[in-house]
């Protein structure tokens, strides 16, 4: 069997990776690289509503043991959480995280660091959470950190409101793409996320990535190497608009795209503002959800033990 080899080491060897991150490091100056499109110099420490200057910041890093099966398997998977986020979810779990600025920022040369840290505790893959609001930061370490010896798989950890433009800086440099699809109303995304035209933004978003990786591919033991894995949290009260993403994703992507139907909601951060998300879902949703994905034919639902039986 040939070894595998993650898709950004022939752009790193061409000199293309090296270029791309030049072109996200200019993009920096009027900033276009999320679906935000503020506008602002971020060279300069300008913020927009990332509240993300020049350079990243790193909230924490690690092996994770709580991701999906084939992004965790026994060594766990290399986790970089950055701080902050483009979106503004009201209910978000990890708000400590997303909206405040705890955490250090990191050159590149810092983060490829951390990268190859991780590559030598054995994890299965670099898995980028939150990385919208930092593709430049990112493909600047990747560089530094390929030219040391990175050989693992990189994994895209998005709330999915990311740019064309900065997807396809990544063609042919992310292997893994783990987007959120939250919404399938805009009114509901922008009451809850504060976010403009989620879906139709979203929606393009899952398109690129397919495009780029295709469906999820495992090898031998089980682990991703390549290939689309979309993320979706079922809210209560049908917020999230299950239904309609599940259709989506079985008509316009495959019905053979790895889905993790998400149940873990719990209200936290403001969603006591909103009376409608103000309690967990209920067995009955969950099992509702699941069978919307199966009526829409999807066929590789995670099947990892849930809170509900």
């Amino acid at each position: 069997m040939t070894a595998f080899q993650p898709a950004y080491l022939a752009l790193f060897a061409s000199g293309e990776l090296a270029r791309r991150a030049e072109k996200a490091v200019q993009r920096l100056e009027r900033c276009t690289l999320c679906a935000r499109a503020c506008g602002v110099n971020r060279l300069a420490d300008e913020m927009g509503v990332c509240k993300t200057g020049r350079y990243a910041r790193l909230s924490s890093y690690g092996p994770h043991l709580g991701e999906e099966d084939p992004l965790r398997g026994w060594r766990g998977s290399g986790t970089i959480f950055f701080t902050r986020c483009n979106l503004h979810c009201q209910f978000c779990q990890n708000y400590d995280i997303s909206q405040t600025d705890l955490g250090e920022p990191v050159s590149a040369e810092e983060l490829a660091a951390v990268m190859l840290e991780l590559q030598g505790l054995g994890c299965h893959n670099i898995n980028l959470v939150s990385p919208s609001h930092v593709v430049a930061q990112i493909l600047e370490a990747l560089v530094v950190a390929a030219a040391n010896g990175l050989r693992l798989p990189l994994v895209y950890n998005s709330g999915g409101y990311d740019s064309l433009a900065a997807l396809r800086l990544l063609d042919g440099v992310i292997d893994i793409y783990m987007p959120d699809m939250k919404y399938a109303d805009a009114e509901k995304a922008r009451r809850y996320s504060e976010v403009e035209n989620y879906p139709a933004v979203n929606q393009a978003a899952v398109r690129e990535m397919h495009r780029q990786v295709g469906d999820l591919q495992l090898d031998e033991n089980g682990i991703a190497r390549r290939g689309l894995l979309v993320r979706h949290l079922i809210l209560p009260n049908g917020l999230a608009g299950t239904p309609e993403i599940v259709r989506f994703l079985a008509e316009e992507i495959s019905t053979d795209t790895y889905l993790n139907l998400m149940d873990q909601y719990h209200p936290a951060y403001h969603a006591w503002r909103f009376p409608e998300l103000s309690r967990a879902i209920t067995a009955e949703e969950y099992r509702a959800a699941q069978q919307a994905a199966q009526e829409a034919s999807l066929r590789r639902l995670d099947r990892r033990r849930r809170w509900f039986g």
